[in-house]
């Protein structure tokens, strides 16, 4: 029988701004999409960010509180500008980024209210891009400290990311969520003599001593390795608009499944038909119910 929480409550820390892609713009940023979709699964979700003292930035704290995300974390920087990505997709709907640099959601800082935030709730989510600035990193550092469960989104976006800030951060995380390029990467930097997939998620982790790993692989589904145990779902056949943000709502419904002791296979199930659903949507945060999920899993 599954023990649901009554209601999960989840801190996610990074970057907030808009992705502007060729014809118009989203509201962005992979902790913001995963904090969003968790909303809209039911968490309790809280943003620890930072935005400029702009029209976009207010646009940004309306949309967020609209949508059921506690904004009373996010910073407002006098100096810096909230953050913009311009995206281009391919003819196969990925997306490729220019990230500029510096914004807002470089200087988020640490402060006393965030870290008793931290404490109480259930889990922690962060990426390693908002590691790129000095302040932002450091203000991560402090925070993980307080995290019951600290949650790892590996975003490798070069050249933002160093080899030493990354093992640190997976030495601190109780889950780390890679895509299978991301993987192969960061065990070749720590000299895994494996080649295969499974190999490389038991490899990381025992050198990182990390229990949960999840590797998504496209359209090809993902890979689960949760208390000793590998649970696998091959993936869903969709007509992609756009990737973006679909890793983000994966691993929210995983995240939220595994948090209120759903069975790891039917949380795997869940967030890899929820990723599938976003990358036969436009942008990052389309709408969609329960209903849509389960009829997309079982259409009979």
């Amino acid at each position: 029988m599954n023990n649901f929480k009554e209601k999960l409550s989840i801190v996610c820390f990074g970057e907030v701004l808009f992705d502007v892609f060729p014809t118009h713009r989203k509201i962005g940023g992979a902790p913001l999409n995963v904090a969003l979709r968790l909303a809209s699964l039911g968490a309790n979700t809280h943003i620890i960010s930072r935005i400029g003292n702009d029209a976009i930035g207010r646009e940004l704290i309306d949309y967020v509180r609209m949508n059921g995300v506690d904004t009373s974390s996010i910073q407002v920087d006098e100096i810096f500008h909230t953050g913009e990505v311009i995206v281009k997709l391919n003819e196969k709907g990925s997306a490729s980024y220019t990230i500029n640099y510096p914004v807002a959601w470089d200087k988020i800082v640490c402060i006393p209210e965030d870290e008793i935030m931290v404490k109480k709730a259930d889990a922690l989510v962060f990426g390693s891009l908002v590691c790129r600035d000095s302040v932002s990193q450091s203000s991560l550092l402090e925070i993980i400290n307080y995290a019951k469960y600290a949650v790892f989104d590996v975003n490798l976006r070069a050249p933002f990311y160093t080899k030493e800030i990354l093992i640190n951060l997976m030495m601190q995380s109780d889950f780390i969520k890679f895509n299978d390029d991301e993987l192969y990467e960061i065990s070749a930097f720590m000299n895994s003599p494996y080649h295969s997939l499974e190999q490389n998620i038991l490899f990381i982790a025992e050198q990182t001593n990390t229990k949960h790993i999840c590797v998504t692989k496209g359209s090809h589904g993902a890979v689960l390795y949760y208390n000793g145990k590998m649970y696998y779902n091959s993936g869903y056949k969709i007509d992609v608009v756009d990737t973006v943000g679909s890793g983000d709502s994966f691993l929210a419904g995983l995240i939220s499944k595994l948090l209120n002791n759903v069975n790891p296979q039917e949380a795997i199930d869940f967030a890899c038909a929820l990723g599938a659903i976003v990358a036969k949507n436009e942008g990052a945060n389309p709408k969609i119910s329960s209903k849509e999920i389960n009829a997309f899993m079982s259409p009979i």
